[in-house]
């Protein structure tokens, strides 16, 4: 039995629309408001979330005959139509129907005249459409419902209204400054580039406790887009897809309620992100039509808009990685294999540190364990490298060669301070063109080497940082030979460093005296 029926909750079926023997009857129903709100809530409206139990939002009686408006396709749109998690991305591939569960999921709530809603796109012009789909939908479930055009507001006879608006730029938040709203929307969530207007809206969510209305904050999208970073780190990068997790904030740690709170230490809310493809929507991609139209585009756009592949970003720097091909499971690495570590530090922002093993014999690199952390000192990073070292034979360290300016202090720079603890390093090329060399280099480790048929460089699925961010980095639109510098690149700083030491390892690298099992070498020098 699922969770749901064992909580007595009913997955969404349909929203339907009154059927004539109701109709009759409303001419009676008028002499009570509250009678009459009862006749005129679609039945069905509140099988789709078991939210709405005030006495104003109760469910109409049974009837023999309903006129089906909508109902949701199985899978995907169903589950999102259920989601009870506060904050929901419905999407991933094109044409999975994600506007029109944007327009269906606050339909349950007109039944409560407590509600208040917004649903925004990016621009008047792109809520066009939803407005389009809406005026198809909620004259028909909701009847007397009234569109407000200079207000784009839907109204219900009981007083619930759905705001559809705009917001473009950061500072037109402040049009919602002092409204609260139970349920807000975001179409193509993507398409603002920072969090800022997703995270302050979070602000304007809240109801009265006698309303019976819960909270959500509910968006669609599809990859690509100027958000395509904050938003996968937002849904997709936490945990499975279609799996409930605790929301994250920027740096990746669990939001928690604050120090002193009475929750002190427990979790504020959670996040879930529903991934859908063309092929879970019949209505598209029975004539094979739209599919067809998706396979003629170019590659990223392609892997973007028909499979929902979040790993590929447009404009990104590293369109070759994949995942497939460039993650490999971890194995223990032989001890006597060339070891080294690369290292981008920041104190206010955030230290990369990646440790990079040499396969013999071969250029491979293997990237078998990061480090990512944020508001360390230098002397206390040094610490922790040596802890997570042990007694680990690293050949050398690579370090962003601007901590050894002293930057005016007459004391020990911060590379000397970690040198001093015992994590020792040389200073990374910061030459003039050594960005771009270092991205080309990258470049050239992500192709598969025609001898051996595996690419330069893997990774070790437990880094999981560095194999979200180096597939999404994008590229500097002033000069595409080079990374976006103001986006997340720590740990792509750091892999360019190694990469770019020019690590070897052959035959004469084999340490025999390191063998401790099987055959021993009687003569460390010549290996016999």
């Amino acid at each position: 039995m699922s969770e749901w029926k064992k909580k007595g909750v009913e997955l969404p079926r349909t929203i339907s629309s009154m059927p004539k023997n109701i109709k009759k009857r409303q001419g009676k129903a008028r002499r009570s408001k509250k009678k009459d709100l009862v006749e005129k809530t679609p039945e069905v409206l509140t099988q789709m979330r078991a939210t709405s139990n005030s006495k104003e939002g109760s469910v109409a009686p049974s009837v023999d005959k309903q006129e089906v408006i909508f109902e949701p396709n199985p899978g995907p749109q169903t589950k999102f139509l259920a989601s009870t998690e506060q904050e929901v991305l419905y999407g991933g591939a094109a044409g999975g129907g994600k506007s029109y569960s944007m327009v269906a999921d606050p339909v349950r709530y007109f039944t409560n005249p407590h509600a208040r809603m917004l649903l925004v796109r990016r621009s008047t012009e792109e809520l066009r459409e939803l407005i389009s789909v809406s005026k198809q939908l909620y004259p028909k479930a909701v009847p007397g419902i009234k569109f407000m055009e200079r207000d784009k507001t839907w109204v219900a006879p009981n007083g619930a209204t759905l705001w559809m608006s705009y917001l473009d730029r950061d500072d037109d938040v402040m049009r919602y400054q002092g409204q609260a709203f139970n349920w807000i929307g975001f179409d193509e969530l993507t398409q603002w580039p920072s969090s800022y207007s997703w995270n302050y809206m979070r602000s304007r969510l809240r109801a009265t406790k006698a309303s019976g209305l819960p909270l959500y904050m509910r968006a669609t999208s599809n990859p690509g887009g100027p958000g395509h970073q904050w938003v996968r780190k937002h849904f997709i990068e936490p945990n499975t897809p279609g799996e409930s997790f605790w929301a994250t904030d920027e740096s990746g740690e669990v939001i928690k309620w604050p120090k002193g709170h009475t929750r002190e230490g427990e979790p504020l809310f959670k996040r879930k992100f529903i991934p859908a493809t063309l092929f879970d929507n019949p209505y598209l991609s029975e004539d094979g039509m739209y599919e067809a139209n998706l396979l003629s585009l170019p590659e990223h756009q392609r892997r973007q808009l028909l499979e929902g592949d979040w790993d590929i970003n447009e404009g990104s720097a590293f369109p070759e990685f994949n995942r497939q091909i460039h993650v490999v499971k971890p194995y223990d690495i032989p001890s006597n294999w060339t070891r080294f570590r690369a290292c981008d530090y920041g104190y206010g922002s955030h230290t990369g540190v990646v440790w990079i093993a040499v396969v013999p014999g071969s250029e491979q690199l293997i990237v078998y364990r990061e480090l990512y952390v944020s508001k360390i000192i230098a002397t206390d990073l040094a610490d922790m490298i040596l802890d997570i070292e042990d007694d680990e034979k690293i050949r050398y360290g690579v370090l962003d060669s601007s901590l050894w300016h002293r930057r005016g202090d007459t004391g020990p720079s911060l590379a000397e301070q970690m040198i001093l603890k015992g994590c020792r390093w040389r200073p990374a090329d910061r030459s003039k063109g050594s960005r771009v060399s270092g991205k080309n280099e990258i470049h050239r480790r992500l192709q598969v080497d025609e001898f051996t048929e595996e690419p330069r460089l893997v990774i070790f699925d437990s880094c999981t940082n560095i194999i979200n961010q180096l597939p999404t980095i994008p590229l500097d639109k002033k000069n595409p030979e080079d990374v976006d510098t103001n986006s997340e690149d720590h740990l792509y700083d750091a892999l360019r460093y190694g990469v770019m030491t020019r690590p070897r390892s052959n035959v004469f690298d084999f340490d025999p005296a390191s063998q401790r099992t099987g055959f021993q070498a009687s003569d460390p020098t010549f290996g016999y």
